[in-house]
């Protein structure tokens, strides 16, 4: 793997990281306080190292596919639309405050991280490997959102 391309992976994985959140902690004792939560809700400290961590995996498993020699385009361009739809989502849910549109976002980027992985999968077993914990928390975050929604409109 290309360390010059891990760096990248690493900078723009960050990146949209930091940038959702800068829009995620302002409404976390705030708005996100005020709203009826299921009690499978996890405690607020947990969100920050899960997310390091996921967007870590995420830039490994970048770098991976960029660095293969069996790279293809359309693998690529499916992780930078799910990346996209990643910071959309901050933006709906905590941003703008907009619990049930966010919740249609974040089943599009639960679909977007599964094609995503399987696009990844004949390129670099690992790299496809390396989205599961994603895709099982952001499965497990769909439905916190659902909840969300139910209990609070």
């Amino acid at each position: 793997m290309s360390v010059k391309k891990l760096l990248i992976s690493l900078v723009i994985c960050l990146t949209i990281a930091y940038a959702g959140s800068a829009i995620t902690i302002p409404s976390i004792m705030t708005w996100y306080a005020t709203l009826h939560k299921p009690f499978f809700t996890p405690p607020n400290y947990i969100f920050g190292p899960v997310w390091t961590l996921l967007y870590l995996m995420m830039a490994l498993a970048l770098a991976k596919v960029w660095s293969s020699q069996k790279k293809n385009k359309q693998a690529l361009q499916s992780f930078f639309g799910q990346l996209g739809l990643n910071f959309v989502w901050s933006l709906v849910f905590f941003g703008l405050h907009l619990p049930f549109i966010a919740f249609t976002f974040i089943l599009l980027l639960w679909a977007a991280i599964f094609i995503t992985a399987k696009l990844f999968l004949p390129i670099s077993r690992a790299a496809a490997y390396l989205l599961i914990p994603y895709l099982l928390w952001v499965s497990y975050a769909a439905i916190l959102n659902l909840a969300i929604v139910i209990m609070n409109f």
